[in-house]
């Protein structure tokens, strides 16, 4: 048997990592300033999550909701007080397409409607519901095909009042800052918009927090820069370093009943311990804050560059756009300087590092884009 050939791999075998620097089966050093699509936040290896997860894996991995977990009743609380939402509702599942999944159906629940407003440029993932929400027509099949999604343009209010006076709206999903989008910013202005239309029409506000959420944009969530609270936050990536877990948190005038939601794997023990160990690691070391430093540190240098177009972002979630003609900078940074960075076509570099990334390691990443772009 092989690998069903879906991914464009480079031919590097990654072994070892630590901290923000990974190795290759040759030995060669890489910086890694994409963490494996915004996945690792608290670096590779880190010795607190690896003892968190070892101690655990000693004891149980898993076991079914079934029984009492009380691990997920501490992540809960952790994650209550972490990111400032005490008063909300934890489900646990184990990615993001599911978590968003999740969240579509719950708020479908929740007020009996179907119309889902996404925007274009969205990424929310590849499942049923997720990819229908997902402005992206290749990676839609036509079973994932609904005429309950109603895409609207980034930002644009007029459309968007338009749409909720002609439909029964039942969500409106954004991500604070699109990733795949290159890496957009949501202005404070139009999520203040979303939440009040929301209001209006009873309709549940879903802040897709995947990739923008998890303290990656110096505050806990993205949307929390507009001053307002989302009906369901949905994360994944960061949430477990690298160990697959997935969660949705939900307000608390959406209540449950038994069999609304439910999974096999989510919120069993090892993903619990993955979870808690990285809220401890960010809590103890101040990781928000340090997102919001190097970050603004980054940002503030790469607007220097007078081949970049624009440099856009919040913490470390930053998008370098260039011109066509430097098209090859990616690869180079990779196979000549040894830096894993991401990107979102045509011609956006995405950063994505761990929230514990250095000085010096942000230095390494501009001089080598210096020499790269002197070419």
């Amino acid at each position: 048997m092989k690998l069903f050939d879906v991914y464009p791999i480079n031919p590097i075998n990654i072994v070892k990592g630590v901290g923000s620097l990974v190795y290759d089966n040759k030995g060669t050093e890489y910086l890694d300033l994409y963490g494996g699509h915004a996945v690792i936040s608290i670096g590779h290896t880190n010795p607190h999550y690896v003892k968190r997860l070892e101690d655990q894996l000693h004891q149980i991995g898993f076991y079914s909701n079934s029984i009492e977990i009380p691990l997920q009743k501490q992540l809960a609380e952790k994650l209550g007080h972490v990111s400032g939402k005490e008063d909300y509702q934890l489900f646990l599942c184990n990615s993001g397409a599911e978590a968003n999944e999740n969240a579509l159906k719950l708020a479908s629940f929740y007020n009996g409607k179907s119309k889902v407003i996404a925007f274009s440029g969205s990424f929310h993932g590849r499942t049923s519901l997720a990819v229908a929400v997902t402005d992206n027509p290749k990676i839609v099949a036509p079973i994932n095909e609904t005429d309950n999604v109603i895409f609207v343009p980034w930002c644009d209010e007029v459309t968007l009042q338009e749409v909720f006076d002609t439909y029964e709206v039942s969500s409106v999903i954004i991500e604070g800052i699109q990733g795949v989008g290159g890496i957009q910013v949501a202005p404070a202005g139009f999520l203040q918009k979303i939440r009040s239309l929301c209001d209006t029409n009873n309709a549940v506000l879903i802040a897709d927090s995947v990739q923008c959420g998890y303290g990656r944009s110096g505050k806990f969530f993205s949307h929390d820069f507009a001053g307002i609270n989302a009906d369901i936050y949905t994360m994944a990536k960061g949430m477990g370093n690298g160990f697959p877990i997935g969660g949705i948190i939900i307000s608390p005038k959406i209540q449950p009943a038994y069999g609304m939601l439910g999974t096999t794997f989510g919120g069993n023990h090892l993903a619990c311990a993955a979870g808690l160990a990285v809220l401890e690691v960010m809590e103890q070391e101040n990781l928000m804050q340090n997102a919001a430093d190097i970050g603004g540190y980054l940002m503030t240098e790469l607007k220097k560059f007078h081949q970049v177009k624009e440099v856009r972002g919040r913490g470390l979630m930053i998008g370098i756009e260039l011109p066509a003609e430097f098209a090859h900078v990616r690869k180079e940074l990779l196979f000549t300087h040894h830096i894993f960075t991401g990107e979102a076509k045509p011609n956006v570099i995405r950063l994505l590092p761990a929230l514990n990334l250095i000085k010096a390691h942000a230095d390494r990443f501009l001089e080598a884009f210096a020499t790269v772009l002197s070419k």
